[in-house]
């Protein structure tokens, strides 16, 4: 592949039934486009740790996702509370969920340490009240 390619998003913070469908959708397309399984596992993984907190935290948002002929790189975006200790939201197991999301199977506290294990590259930029980023790629070998 000579040029990037771009993949839209709009993750609806309201609904669980359909989270996980966007991180879905790009593994599909990555499995498509000749990429290789291990990267496309990645991705994938840590694209749906991202969508899914953007449903239990943030009420959703959106994610581009960019496909170069070296990495893959997937922006997440919300205006969600933000994160108020990052560094304690990346040890496994810390999670704010409530009881109520975590009777849905969520909440375990592995969403951010999973992002960051299964990213070649981690950012995220985060305010209190107005929402956090988060970008993650994926080196394509």
């Amino acid at each position: 592949m000579s040029t990037s390619v771009k993949f839209k998003y709009t993750v609806d913070g309201e609904d669980f039934t359909r989270a996980g469908e966007a991180s879905s959708d790009v593994k599909g397309k990555l499995k498509q486009m000749g990429v290789s399984p291990d990267v496309v596992r990645k991705v994938a993984i840590a694209m749906y740790e991202g969508e899914i907190n953007m449903v239990v935290h943030a009420k959703g948002g959106d994610i581009t996702v960019e496909v170069t002929p070296t990495e893959i790189i997937m922006t997440l975006k919300d205006v969600g509370p933000g994160i108020p200790d990052v560094e304690k939201a990346m040890q496994a197991g810390y999670s704010t969920a409530n009881e109520n999301i975590r009777s849905l199977g969520f909440g375990a506290g592995m969403g951010l340490p999973n992002m960051k294990k299964y990213s070649d590259e981690l950012a995220i930029e985060t305010e209190l009240g107005v929402g956090t980023t988060v970008v993650m790629k994926v080196k394509i070998n």
